[in-house]
C-alpha cells in the first residue's frame, strides 16, 4: 500500500509540473500574436496563468491554454479599442468644431490637430475653452461616431470572457469528477484492505 501511495505521490508530481515550455510550443504551436505584440510578454503571462491553476493533467494543459490565449486576446481587444477611438479622434474634434465655422476648415483643423501642429492645437484648445468643452466632450463625439465598431469590439470582448470563463469551469468540474474518482479508489482499497485483516484477526482468535 505503500509503494502504490509513493508511486502515485510521483507521477502527481510530474503531473503538476506541466508541459515544459518545448513541448508546449510543439504540441500547441507558436503564441496567436498579431504585429506589435511581445512574445516575451504573452509568455510570462502565460506562465503566471499556468502557475496559478496548477494543471493536474493533459486536459488541464489544453484549459489553460485556451484559458492564456483567450485573456490575451481580451487584452488586445480593449486595447485596440482605445487606439481606434485615439486613430479617429479628428473626427470628434470636426463634430465640435463644425458648428463654429465652414466644414472645411473645421476638417482641415482638425487634422492639423490631430497632427500636433502648435498653431492648430491652440486654436481647438482655445475653442474648446470658450464653449466650456473639454477633451472628453472630443473623445465622447469620436465615440458616437464609432458606436457600431465599438459596440463589436465589446461584443467580442464579451465573447472571449465567457469562452474564457467556461475554460476555467471545465478545469473546476474535471477536478471535481478526478477528486470524487480518487475517493471511491480509495475506499474500496481499503474497505479491500478491511475485509484481508478481518479474516487474519478470526484465525489468530481461534489459534
Amino acid at each position: 500500500m505503500r509503494e502504490i501511495i509513493a508511486n502515485a505521490s510521483i507521477a502527481s508530481n510530474k503531473t503538476r509540473a506541466g508541459l515544459s515550455k518545448e513541448e508546449s510550443a510543439r504540441f500547441f504551436g507558436p503564441p496567436p500574436l498579431i504585429a506589435g505584440e511581445d512574445q516575451a510578454q504573452y509568455e510570462a503571462m502565460r506562465d503566471q496563468i499556468s502557475a496559478a491553476v496548477g494543471p493536474l493533467d493533459f486536459l488541464e494543459e489544453i484549459w489553460v491554454n485556451d484559458v492564456v490565449s483567450l485573456v490575451w486576446e481580451t487584452q488586445r481587444l480593449r486595447r485596440l479599442k482605445a487606439n481606434f477611438l485615439k486613430a479617429d479622434v479628428a473626427r470628434g474634434v470636426h463634430r465640435i468644431l463644425s458648428p463654429l465655422g465652414s466644414t472645411d476648415s473645421s476638417r482641415n483643423l482638425a487634422m492639423k490637430w490631430a497632427a500636433r501642429e502648435p498653431d492648430a492645437v491652440a486654436k481647438v484648445d482655445a475653442a474648446l475653452a470658450a464653449a466650456g468643452l473639454t477633451i472628453d466632450a472630443v473623445m465622447a463625439q469620436t465615440l458616437a461616431a464609432n458606436i457600431r465598431q465599438i459596440e463589436s469590439i465589446d461584443r467580442m470582448v464579451g465573447g472571449a470572457e465567457a469562452r474564457r470563463n467556461v475554460a476555467l469551469r471545465e478545469i473546476d468540474r474535471h477536478r471535481a469528477t478526478l477528486g470524487a474518482a480518487l475517493r471511491q479508489a480509495a475506499d474500496e482499497v481499503l474497505d479491500a484492505e478491511f475485509k484481508e485483516i478481518q479474516p487474519s484477526l478470526a484465525e489468530g482468535e481461534a489459534a
